[in-house]
């Protein structure tokens, strides 16, 4: 107790590292022990070791602490625990980097766990999620581990785990929930797996597994498969085409709190935050290595939201919009500047915040009506003011919008693009293409969260749905909070955000053009203001409002148009059709056509087995003659 005290007063870089790691996975473990009726209890206490962590990353965050590597006796003392040395023999293995990007993930973290945990506290009720709080606690341990690894196997060790407690965190309630817990589990470790052969060719490579101190340039075919391994865990943790069709799934059967925990905040920021690793630290990419991030970005933009125009079920919605949100994120990288490393960071912490206050809102959502489809809500704006007007707003930054978060992020890639054309290579000369799909992508989602909004909040509201009102204060407050994120981080985005969150990641750059996000903040409000003064002058608000009177017979509830028709169109363009029909029948889904290879390879297998003893012969020397020819 006594150094947990000294750590809060006097607090060391190591005292730093001990206590954001150990203190919530041990908390965690812990919480396996306490039985599940104490839920609100177990709630309570995560809460408050969440509180302690976040105390420490805002310390952390606002120190001017920066640690390359710690190794050797400053590595050793850092594993020490009261005194003991726990990992005697291993200590060579825990290298930890402190660096101004990871401070600042580490500080997300710790304003996403809060909320969430938050939220929780009257989201999930006892049996939902079995020890729910335990491995919320272990997620975020090793979200911090993560971030904090420079050792490229304790980084994975960390990152192993979180694939573990995302199965964990999915309900196996039904056959389809089970599922999708299952593809989940397998995507995440089959992509685990293949990052292992790229740490494998980095030690090849380079004789270090440090982050810090590997530079490798993408020239020849080694540094290339190195960095292709690792970019596969990387996108399918960050759910990017083609690794991306777990989300989707995962936010539908998942309860709210969890597709907000992981797909839509801690996966992306992790995995994108390793993205900015390999591009700014482990390796050098190349020309070929920027178009192919340029083009799967774009890919992933303008798929998933096409995907998401046509979902019924509004869960489903936000899990591929939060996919298409990722390729912005990797157009960032792909440009490789620093305004555009710039902005991809910053829309990765913009789409955290607003998809998280989706998520959480769908929640609200679902939480009064225990309905997921577009078909069965409408004309709740009334009934949960608090949940539309937070959901209006992160929808509006999702789409874009000034003077918002979403529009000051992605105004910051469109820039970048500009600032790439200038460039002679041919991925250099693509920025047109790059820009115009970029921009396409962003008017799509303004068509998505159009169909989201008045698909549950605006409408005619179904008799069914008379009696449902707001949320508790407990999970209306973290919407409120998120939302207003969302406006300062849009508003202040040039004056503040950027140059203190951002350019000390990246330095110093110039913003492209006349853009200040305060002024365009200025305009919109003046432009409000005068709208708000016509509506009032000119008395529009008196206006009759009456029901559809044909025949002699009301029938508006009958003759209301459903929001989800008006999209359905879409799926009946002659090119459309066709890909939607093969999304249906699983074309893209890289799960399903893995499943389907293997269980052709296993069936090819089974026919060789003949039971006749010849046969069998032929096949070990096949096999002793493929294994001499490997080893010569």
């Amino acid at each position: 107790m006594n150094e947990f005290i000294s750590i809060i007063s006097h607090p060391s870089v190591c005292s730093f590292l001990q206590f954001l790691i150990i203190l919530p996975l041990a908390a965690g473990i812990l919480l396996f022990l306490v039985p599940e009726k104490f839920i609100t209890v177990k709630g309570i206490l995560a809460l408050i070791v969440s509180l302690l962590t976040g105390y420490l990353t805002l310390s952390l965050f606002s120190s001017s602490v920066q640690m390359a590597v710690l190794d050797g006796i400053i590595g050793k003392s850092c594993i020490l625990l009261f005194g003991s040395n726990l990992l005697q023999g291993a200590d060579r293995y825990f290298t930890f980097t402190i660096d101004n990007l990871s401070k600042l993930i580490a500080l997300f973290i710790s304003i996403f766990a809060v909320l969430i945990l938050i939220y929780s506290l009257v989201y999930i009720k006892s049996g939902r999620v079995k020890n729910y709080y335990a491995w919320f606690l272990i997620t975020i341990g090793c979200s911090y581990g993560a971030v904090l690894s420079d050792n490229l196997l304790l980084f994975l060790t960390f990152w192993g785990i979180l694939g573990i407690t995302l199965y964990k965190l999915i309900p196996g309630r039904d056959e389809e929930s089970s599922a999708t817990a299952k593809k989940t589990l397998i995507l995440i470790g089959a992509s685990d797996s293949i990052m292992i052969i790229g740490i494998a060719l980095i030690w090849r490579l380079t004789g270090s597994l440090s982050i810090d101190s590997v530079n490798l340039p993408t020239d020849n075919i080694l540094s290339v498969t190195a960095f292709l391994a690792l970019l596969v865990g990387s996108f399918t943790k960050a759910g990017a085409f083609p690794f991306h069709s777990w989300v989707p799934d995962y936010a539908k059967d998942a309860p709210a709190s969890s597709s907000a925990l992981l797909p839509a905040s801690l996966d992306k920021l992790l995995g994108i935050y390793f993205l900015a690793r390999m591009t700014m630290d482990i390796f050098i990419p190349g020309d070929g290595i920027r178009l192919l991030l340029l083009t799967i970005g774009v890919i992933t933009i303008i798929s998933a939201v096409m995907m998401a125009l046509i979902q019924h079920n509004y869960k489903r919605l936000l899990g591929f919009s939060t996919v298409s949100q990722v390729g912005y994120m990797i157009l960032g990288f792909g440009l490789g500047s620093m305004i555009g490393v710039a902005a991809g960071l910053f829309h990765m912490i913009n789409n955290a915040l607003y998809k998280n206050g989706l998520m959480l809102s769908a929640g609200c959502v679902e939480y009064r009506t225990n309905e997921e489809n577009f078909d069965e809500l409408g004309g709740l704006s009334k009934a949960m003011p608090v949940t539309f007007f937070a959901a209006l707003i992160f929808a509006i930054s999702i789409s874009g919008v000034p003077p918002l978060n979403g529009f000051a992020s992605k105004w910051m890639i469109y820039q970048g693009i500009i600032d790439f054309g200038y460039g002679s290579g041919v991925a250099n000369k693509l920025w047109v293409v790059w820009l115009g799909l970029a921009v396409l992508g962003s008017a799509l989602t303004l068509a998505t969260y159009i169909k989201f909004i008045g698909g549950i909040f605006l409408g005619r509201r179904k008799p069914a749905l008379e009696k449902v009102r707001e949320v508790p204060v407990m999970m209306w407050i973290p919407l409120a909070i998120l939302a207003l994120f969302c406006v300062g981080f849009g508003v202040f985005a040039t004056n503040f955000v950027v140059p203190k969150l951002f350019m000390p990641v990246t330095g110093e750059f110039q913003f492209l053009g006349f853009w200040n996000s305060s002024f365009v903040s200025l305009l919109v409000i003046i432009s409000l203001v005068l709208g708000i003064i016509l509506y009032l002058a000119l008395n529009l608000k008196k206006f009759r409002r009456e029901d559809s009177f044909i025949g002699g017979e009301k029938i508006q509830a009958e003759t209301s148009y459903a929001t989800p028709e008006f999209y359905k169109t879409i799926t009946e363009f002659r090119l459309f059709s066709w890909i939607y029909r093969k999304a249906e029948e699983k074309w893209f889904d890289i799960y399903d056509l893995s499943k389907k290879f293997v269980l052709w390879l296993s069936h090819l297998f089974s026919e060789a087995h003949t039971g006749v003893l010849p046969g069998y012969i032929i096949w070990v020397f096949a096999g002793l003659i493929i294994m001499l020819l490997i080893m010569i």
